[in-house]
């Protein structure tokens, strides 16, 4: 297998990483479950242990991968089987949302699109703890609402300020029992960008599959229980690349060790830390973050399990 630059934050494309993916890897379980009627593929890799951990290159947890080309499509037939799935999948790693105070963060920029997803999730939401504060328990137990708060903090160009801090400071007044991340992510493969949503109780390091890590937002650096969801909005052009040259090579009948070595002598280093988008990134990137949030809004209140409001 040729070494390249390519980078991804998703740990079911490191698991492929590996030359002999039909094997058992020490420390990882992976297994998988599709749903044809649904059309939406979930993959669950489980690391373990230490020796999980080295050859992952990732914190031992639980990464589920939820797969669907129609996540960017408006058809909400095909919307709300990926919002109950993704519904489903939150509820089990924090371990049950019932009786919990939750802070929603969206990470990223809302001014460049492929890293607005968050901020657009967080417009969305149906916050809760202010109306619960103001009405009190009444309030709650008459639509089965759960105390929700939420933020977009921007990014470090913006602010001055890294988003553990911004949201330390909110955690520390506000005391949330469980934290959500939500942001954009790097894939390896051009197939999955817009069409995937990663669910992790490990955490997050924001920007780290570009390259651009920034202090890691998780249980142990906040204080409280932490959960990252993310979809990859951008792929490295380098595996473009490396890609479409393998393909192409192969129709010609070239073997696979000559592949490899012809790879191998391709100048990465040359393309810099060039990432590619859709060209469709804004509307569906709009549409992801509206799927996202319905799930969330119906995980911590009854008004969204008995019909959504309408909105402006």
């Amino acid at each position: 297998m040729v070494e390249t630059m390519w980078r991804t934050d998703l740990a079911l494309e490191v698991r492929e990483s590996f030359p002999e993916d039909h094997k058992e890897i020490q420390g990882v379980i992976l297994t998988k479950e599709r749903k044809e009627e649904e059309k939406i593929e979930t993959t669950r890799v489980e690391i373990k242990d230490e020796r999980g951990e080295r050859a992952m290159g990732k914190p031992r947890g639980t990464y589920i991968t939820i797969e669907s080309s129609y996540l960017r499509e408006k058809d909400e037939s095909y919307q709300k089987p990926i919002a109950k799935a993704l519904k489903k999948y939150l509820e089990e790693l924090s371990g049950g949302l019932k009786g919990k105070k939750t802070l929603i963060a969206g990470l990223g920029n809302r001014e460049v699109t492929p890293d607005a997803l968050g901020p657009y999730v967080v417009d969305n939401l149906f916050t809760t703890r202010h109306l619960i504060k103001e009405f009190g328990e009444a309030l709650k137990e008459k639509y089965e609402m759960e105390s929700l708060s939420a933020i977009a903090p921007g990014v470090m160009a913006q602010t001055g300020m890294e988003s553990s801090e911004i949201l330390k400071g909110i955690i520390e007044e506000t005391k949330p029992d469980l934290v959500i991340v939500v942001d954009a992510l790097a894939a390896r493969s051009t197939s999955r960008v817009n069409a995937t949503i990663q669910l992790t109780n490990t955490g997050i390091s924001p920007g780290a599959g570009i390259g651009n890590n920034r202090k890691a937002l998780n249980e142990k650096s906040l204080g409280v229980k932490v959960i990252a969801l993310g979809v990859p909005t951008v792929v490295d052009a380098a595996t473009i690349v490396e890609d479409r040259m393998g393909e192409a090579l192969g129709k010609k009948g070239y073997s696979e060790d000559e592949i490899q070595r012809f790879l191998g002598e391709l100048d990465y280093h040359s393309m810099g830390s060039l990432f590619v988008t859709p060209k469709t990134i804004d509307e569906e990137v709009k549409q992801i973050s509206y799927t996202i949030s319905e799930a969330l809004n119906a995980c911590f209140s009854n008004i969204y399990n008995n019909g959504s409001p309408e909105r402006a």
